[in-house]
């Protein structure tokens, strides 16, 4: 067997599981097919072969099911966002990009559409436009007028009745049964439309062709409005892509012109007016403004942000103009991204999604067997009436149609993800949905996960000095330096509107600190080790700067001429919402404990801050230990870092789950990412997927429920075709709608 090939297609008119089930089962027994993954909210099949797979037999296959298909391959940057969702226009010319055809992650995607053979097009891609203008939508009308008109009719002319509603039956029946056949020949007898056509026909010839006609048109409004619902999960993750501006002001050559947003290129500058969607990911070149992040985020609160803070696009610039050097291409921002991993996403089923498709198998099988026996029994066993129980056991053959439980878990996983894609939580898969409900420990990194990952002053000491002294003398000093607690005190000088005089001469001494001329003075700021070979602190100095060195702060003291004239202390200073949200976990119940590479005093004091347990000083290997040994105490762990020296521990985990600033978290390494760096984010993604879980029951039981109910009200003689069909397709409307609830986020 030659090596595995991955294919991505677009497969245009999938609107419920079982559509998805159909192409799966077909492909599947295909010579050199591997495996297959059919997303039916992105609207994607992912097929892996040994090679020797003839494709386009394949793609024939799928149309022959009544589906459109089109190949996804790569495209360069520049191509890629024009074509990386399905209602996009594929308008731009082909190009040869050679052979990068390796398995994977698609970069980005171009189309190549096969169409399906118009006869057999039972299905339409739900957003292609309004309901009434697509097949499914015009076929449920004709379907509809066909039924009144047999009523008029058989009213004006009660002679030809029975004729007029086998005519009307026929008008909805035809493609149904057309579409059954196909699925028949590509293994599939027991589908949706096999069921429906027989119960169709055999109401027809024991003359309840009036209710066949009903239950023929009800079918068809039942499938369109799964189609539209179908269409509303796959529009919801859509939307982020909708929040990229099309159009940019591109800074070149010292003059600013107008370029379309696909158009920029890694490195250049962008200019963003006050008000406008920034056009790309990037970083702030100049400038200062809030930026509202609501859009991409949900965060009601918009961020003050400036001179190299990372931006996104689809955020909207607020009070002032920025120039931003552009970081990522189009097809590879962070909202392309999020889009193109939450697709692939879908495809990943959880585990409650493969029992349901394994039960849903054996299960239309099951029903036809029981329609048989409750159609044949009673009239042979009991001397019943032959067309009583005929109709009854058409009836059973509607209400055992799988649809609502088919979708129950699928709609449910793919609006879960769509919500939270929509909020910055990013999952990879059901099965991570699904963990993630059961976890009962969490371990977290301390640096850039808790914490911001960058020092802030925290402490101005006045010795011979006055504070607003001591910081524009060290600040002055630390201009130009990139060093992190450089940047630190720059920042602070900058917040207190400091105006800095001119260093000269400044120069760093190894290990001790640094020196250099400010306004015509000598100044030295260093380690309070190489301070005290200058000028002895005091014993009162020396026990304040003991005490914030307690506290896990690092201390520099500033020497002007021959005076002490004060100290500056940093820290690494938790995220504002990191006590909230680990307060969230310890509420319910989860176990919380901190893993860093740190020193102890250091993560003691983040630690009694937060009030979470520290393990600190540790490498790589020994917190993957850790996360271990909290699996062997029967805990369920998430492990959430920085995803990248976090690697060996957050791949240990059950979950694991990356903490970063969108386009440097690491989404690849991780199971899920949190891309906004809240630590309350993991308390949302805990209690995402319970909701999800509880909704993927209360859609079981829906849809077992009611066919539990219909199925002896059937056998009773209290209902008949009318209401099975309308148990069939309530129930699927309901579960869906359910599903959809998880699209709005939680109280």
């Amino acid at each position: 067997m030659g090596e595995m090939v991955e294919k991505r297609y677009r497969v245009g008119g999938m609107d419920c599981a079982s559509c998805a089930a159909k192409i799966d089962t077909a492909v599947r027994r295909m010579p050199g097919v591997e495996d297959v993954s059919v997303s039916v909210t992105a609207g994607t099949m992912t097929l892996r072969h040994d090679g020797s797979s003839d494709l386009v037999a394949i793609e024939r296959k799928v149309t022959s099911l009544g589906y459109s298909v089109s190949q996804l391959v790569r495209l360069s940057p520049t191509e890629a966002a024009l074509t990386t969702h399905a209602h996009h226009n594929h308008d731009h010319a082909d190009h040869d990009h050679g052979n990068h055809d390796h398995a994977g992650h698609e970069h980005a995607v171009r189309e190549q559409p096969r169409d399906p053979p118009d006869s057999l097009h039972g299905h339409d891609a739900p957003m292609a436009g309004p309901w009434w203008q697509s097949k499914k939508g015009r076929l449920t009308i004709l379907s509809g007028v066909a039924l009144v008109v047999a009523y008029i009719i058989g009213h004006l002319v009660p002679a030809i009745a029975p004729y007029t509603f086998v005519v009307a039956v026929l008008v909805g029946v035809v493609p149904i049964a057309r579409r059954a056949v196909v699925a028949a020949f590509a293994g599939i007898p027991f589908s949706i439309e096999m069921l429906m056509t027989i119960a169709a026909v055999g109401a027809v010839i024991i003359h309840a062709g009036e209710e066949a006609a009903t239950v023929v048109f009800l079918f068809l409004v039942g499938e369109l409005l799964e189609g539209v619902a179908a269409g509303k999960a796959r529009a919801s993750i859509q939307y982020l892509t909708t929040l990229v501006p099309k159009r940019a002001f591109l800074e070149e050559n010292g003059t600013t012109k107008e370029v379309s947003a696909e158009s920029l290129a890694v490195g250049s500058t962008i200019l963003v007016r006050p008000g406008d969607r920034i056009a790309a990911d990037g970083t702030i070149l100049s400038g200062g403004s809030a930026i509202d992040e609501a859009p991409v985020t949900g965060e009601s609160t918009p961020v003050r942000k400036g001179e190299g803070d990372m931006v996104f696009a689809g955020t909207v610039n607020g009070d002032a103009a920025l120039r931003v050097k552009v970081t990522a291409a189009a097809a590879d921002n962070t909202i392309a991204r999020v889009v193109r991993l939450v697709e692939e996403a879908q495809e990943a089923k959880a585990p409650t999604e493969r029992f349901i498709d394994r039960f849903s198998r054996h299960y239309t099988p099951g029903v036809v067997v029981v329609a048989a026996l409750v159609t044949t029994l009673p009239p042979l066993l009991a001397g019943g009436a032959w067309e009583e129980w005929i109709y009854k056991g058409l009836a059973i053959l509607l209400i055992g149609c799988p649809c609502a439980l088919v979708i129950s878990t699928p709609a449910a996983i793919a609006a879960s993800l769509s919500s939270g894609a929509r909020h910055g939580l990013l999952l990879k898969g059901g099965a991570v949905l699904e963990t993630l409900g059961k976890v009962t420990a969490v371990a977290f990194d301390k640096t850039g996960t808790l914490t911001e990952g960058k020092p802030q002053v925290t402490d101005v000491l006045a010795f011979g000095k006055n504070e607003a002294e001591v910081l524009k003398y060290a600040a002055a000093l630390e201009t130009g330096s990139s060093h992190p607690l450089a940047l630190a005190i720059l920042a602070r000088a900058a917040v207190a509107g400091i105006p800095l005089p001119a260093a000269s001469e400044a120069r760093a001494l190894g290990g001790k600190g640094m020196t250099g001329l400010v306004a015509g003075q000598r100044v030295f700021f260093g380690s309070p080790k190489a301070t005290g070979e200058q000028i002895p602190l005091s014993p009162d100095q020396t026990a304040r700067i003991t005490a914030l060195n307690d506290d896990g702060k690092t201390v520099s003291v500033l020497i002007i001429g021959d005076t002490l004239a004060g100290a500056i202390a940093m820290r690494d200073e938790p995220r504002e919402d990191a006590e909230s949200g680990l307060a969230k976990l310890t509420e319910t119940g989860i176990k919380i404990v901190m893993l860093t590479g740190d020193n102890h005093r250091t993560a003691k004091a983040i630690g009694k801050k937060l009030g979470i347990d520290v393990r600190a000083e540790l490498l790589p290997e020994d917190k993957q230990r850790i996360v271990n040994e909290l699996k062997r105490d029967g805990l369920v762990v998430a492990k959430v870092g920085d995803g990248i020296n976090d690697a060996p521990a957050l791949a240990t985990a059950d979950v694991g789950i990356a903490m970063g600033g969108g386009t440097d978290v690491a989404l690849e390494t991780a199971d899920a990412a949190i891309l906004h760096g809240r630590v309350r984010d993991v308390a949302s993604m805990i209690a995402l997927s319970k909701r999800t879980m509880r909704n993927i029951v209360e859609n079981i039981s829906i849809a077992l429920g009611l066919k539990a109910v219909f199925l002896v009200t059937t056998i009773a003689g209290i209902t008949g075709l009318w209401p099975a069909i309308l148990a069939d397709t309530g129930a699927t409307v309901l579960v869906t709608i359910n599903a959809l609830r998880l699209l709005k986020p939680a109280n």
